[in-house]
This record gives structure tokens, sequence and C-alpha cells, in this order.
């Protein structure tokens, strides 16, 4: 018996117990469209991530401060004076607070951020409506704001916020400028807050000490230069390497890709798990059609089949059948990643080379499951099987 010949007979089994059939394959089905799915949640949050963290701003490196005592931050001037340094683009100190906003009757809960004109380029902050801060707004304190687009909705509706005026902890401010929409991130939604001139903001809060301080390398070759240079000047000035933090974009998202990518393969090998059991629904059928075939398997037997082509005839129709489960299993999984996609608001793309690997392993679990039945089947000695009833 040829292998031609062995697949027409798994095809004719299978369209004899179709519902059979169906069963044996559901589990390599469930299992292949568990881990196409599974694996395309795990790239798209990766790449979801790694999308925010570069719309941050490019060549990003951040400080952070963590001083005690009377040195617990930097002032003003002394966070511009990081930015005086050879392959520094652009410094953005920055101070934050919770604040309340209110316009008229309406008033909102948000986070505020008092940071100078270079914010815009750094951290890369666009506008919707009207202008950025400028450098004439930070040099004389002026109160004027920029509103997030969840702020601007809570308080304005879709109204066009630019000219009017809010309070903001009670003190007046003008709305210069609408926040171009970012989204949400780890951290939560990039757009639930407002921005002031970084002197009016130690005014406001009456804090004068900086605690993070976002600097813009203007090649990705300056980034490790800027970084030795910011961690020297800081050292001097806090004596204690543990009083502050700076990373580079570069750090942030290869720890990101490393997180996000033994998660991938955790929920990878939780799916591949689905798949064992699917093999293991194989070899039960496997067993019972050897069983009810004992008869057949001796009249071939007799009539001259040899060893090899009872096995092969077995083999190949679990194979068929695992490799049938997992083309569907392939198509299940991609509707699955898309429809689970727009549910989550994430793009998501099935790799070619995760549906070619997750179909080579449900053929796999076919030849290792069938294989013990088949070799079964081709051990019947054709006078027991003759006489079996």
């Amino acid at each position: 018996m040829n292998f031609s010949q062995a697949v027409k007979l798994a095809i004719a089994g299978i369209r004899a117990n179709k519902m059979r059939s169906f069963l044996t394959m559901l589990g390599v089905i469930i299992g292949v469209s568990a881990v196409i799915i599974l694996v395309s949640v795990g790239q798209g949050s990766a790449k979801q991530v790694t999308g925010q963290i570069e719309s941050l701003g490019s060549n990003l490196i951040s400080v952070n401060i963590r001083g005690r005592g009377e040195v617990s931050g930097l002032s003003y001037q002394e966070a511009l004076k990081l930015g005086d340094r050879p392959g520094v683009s652009g410094i953005a100190p920055t101070i934050s607070s919770s604040v309340t906003v209110k316009y008229g009757t309406k008033k909102v809960d948000t986070s505020l951020e008092g940071t100078n004109e270079q914010y815009a380029t750094v951290r890369n902050q666009k506008t919707s409506a009207g202008r950025f801060l400028l450098p004439v707004d930070v040099e004389y304190r002026q109160k004027v704001v920029l509103l997030g687009s969840e702020v601007s909705r809570e308080l304005f509706g879709f109204g066009n916020p630019i000219g009017q005026e809010v309070k903001i902890n009670g003190v007046k401010f003008k709305v210069v400028g609408l926040l171009e929409e970012k989204g949400s991130s780890m951290g939560g939604s990039n757009d639930d807050k407002v921005i002031i001139p970084i002197t009016t903001a130690m005014r406001l809060l009456a804090n004068p000490q900086i605690s993070s301080v976002s600097l813009q390398a203007k090649s990705k070759e300056d980034v490790d230069i800027v970084v030795r240079q910011v961690e020297a000047a800081l050292l001097r000035k806090f004596k204690d390497e543990d009083n502050y933090r700076v990373f580079n974009q570069a750090e942030m998202l290869s720890t990101v890709n490393q997180v996000t990518g033994t998660m991938t393969l955790m929920l990878g090998g939780i799916a591949g798990v689905s798949l064992l059991v699917g093999g293991i629904g194989i070899m039960n059928i496997m067993l019972v059609s050897v069983t009810e075939r004992t008869r057949e398997i001796g009249i071939r037997k007799a009539i001259g089949a040899k060893r090899r082509d009872i096995l092969r005839q077995f083999l190949v129709e679990a194979v068929v059948v695992s490799s049938m489960g997992g083309i569907l299993g392939i198509i299940v999984g991609m509707l699955g990643s898309k429809a689970i996609g727009t549910i989550m608001n994430m793009t998501m793309t099935v790799s070619p080379g995760v549906a070619l690997l997750a179909f080579s392993f449900s053929v796999l679990v076919g030849i290792f499951f069938g294989l013990f039945p088949a070799n079964k089947a081709s051990r019947l000695k054709p006078i027991d099987a003759l006489r079996f009833e």
C-alpha cells in the first residue's frame, strides 16, 4: 500500500464516522487556535506598549530624583544645566501633582504637569488646537493652561475650550491649547492631564523642587554619552546613586520586550498543553478504532498485507485527523485573534511562523499519539484477529 492509498482510506474512515472524527479533531482545533490567539495577544500587547514608549519621544532620556532631606530635588536652573552638554537637543523639567480643575459648575480631578516650551519636542506632545507653551509663558509665570482631551470633554463636552477660563485649585487660568490624544499606557491615561508653565506650577503648588527631567539626545549614538554625563553631574550633587535614576528609551524597550517575550512564551506553553490533551483524544479514538476493526485487520493480513502496511494505514489516519484539526484550528485562531483585537482595541496580527509552528506541532502530536495504536494494530496475529468477536 502506497502513501496516497493510505490517505484515501483515512479520509474514507473519517467520512464514515463524521461525528466521532470531529470530536477527535476538536481537541486539536482548540489547542492550535488557543496557541495562535494567546501568542497573538502577547505579540499585540508588546507592539502596543512599544508604540506607546516610542510615542513619548525619540532618543528620550528620563531622570527621576529620589533625594531625601533638604536636597530632595533640583531647582529649575539646576535642571536646565543638565541640558548644557554636547549631544543634548532639548530638555524639559517637570513638576507633577494632582489638582482640581473647574469650569462653571463642572469640575474634574486630574493630574497637572508644570513644564517648559521644550516639552512638546522632547516628549513628542502635539496640540490638536491652539498653541503649546511659549518661553514668555515660563519667564513671566503666565497663568495659561493646555487641557488633555479627557479633561476637555469633561468640562466643555465637544465644544471649543480655547480662550475660556478655568480654575485650577481655585486660581484662574486661560486655556490656550488642547493636547492631541495619546491614549492609555501602563501608567494610566495620557489624556487625563493639564499642562501649565513650570514657573507658574512652582508658585501654585508651593514646590520649588523638580524631581523629574526629560532630555532628548541629538541621535541614538549620543544617548549613552549623555546618560553618563548626566549621571556624573547628579552624583556630584547628591553624593549617592540611590538618590536618582537615569534611564533611556532603549532600556525601557529592552525591558518591555523581555517581559512581553516571556509572557508570550508562557501563554504559548499553556495553550500547548491543550494540544497534548487533543493528542490523547486522538490516541483514545484510534485505540477504539483498532478494536472495532480487528477483523478487518485480520482479513487484510490473511490476504497478504504486511505489518508495515497496517502500521502505515493507522498512523496516516491519526496524522490526517490531526492535520485537518490543525488547519481548522488555524482558521479559528485567525478569526478569534481578529475578534479579540476588535474588542480590546488592539492591533492583532497572526504571524505566519506561529501558525506554521502550531500546525507542525499538531502533526507531530498526531504522529506521536497515533504511533501506539498503529503499532498495536500491526502486531495483531491474523488468526486471533479473524476469530475476534
